[in-house]
């Protein structure tokens, strides 16, 4: 399996919000805030194509994941994957490139309390910051 990552252009928005919504059905369910029209929309107020890139994985889109500079921390935002590539180090390899691109920054995330993506996360040197009802806030110290 190969994948790559090229940059997303404002056409990727909606199958981008589609995703988002298989993705976080599960975990927004279980938390009683799963939401049809909602869980699109809040992708689409805040997509910035220039932030974003898409993940390709043998020559086909298969997720995105974006990065935002905000006061001296990258925040690790839009990170979905297709359901199908998931559990087969696509997502690992992604976070690995994307931290190693930044050259040793602060990156900061947050994640819905339960989800299996915690592990990864942890696994990649995240530490839980605070955690409300619904998200665990992680930050990973610069390196």
């Amino acid at each position: 399996m190969e994948w790559m990552l090229r940059p997303s252009a404002p056409e990727d928005a909606t199958w981008i919000a589609e995703l988002r919504a298989v993705v976080l059905r599960d975990d927004l369910s279980r938390l009683g805030r799963y939401d049809e029209v909602r869980v699109r929309q809040r992708f689409l107020d805040s997509f910035a194509a220039e932030a974003t890139q898409v993940i390709v994985v043998d020559g086909a889109d298969a997720g995105s994941i974006a990065v935002r500079p905000e006061g001296g921390v990258r925040w690790i935002e839009h990170f979905y994957l297709d359901p199908a590539m998931q559990g087969r180090g696509v997502g690992s390899a992604v976070l690995e490139r994307v931290l190693a691109d930044a050259g040793g920054q602060t990156f900061r995330l947050n994640v819905l309390r339960g989800s299996p993506a915690l592990r990864l996360y942890l696994r990649a040197g995240f530490v839980l910051d605070s955690e409300d009802p619904v998200d665990m806030f992680l930050t990973r110290p610069a390196r």
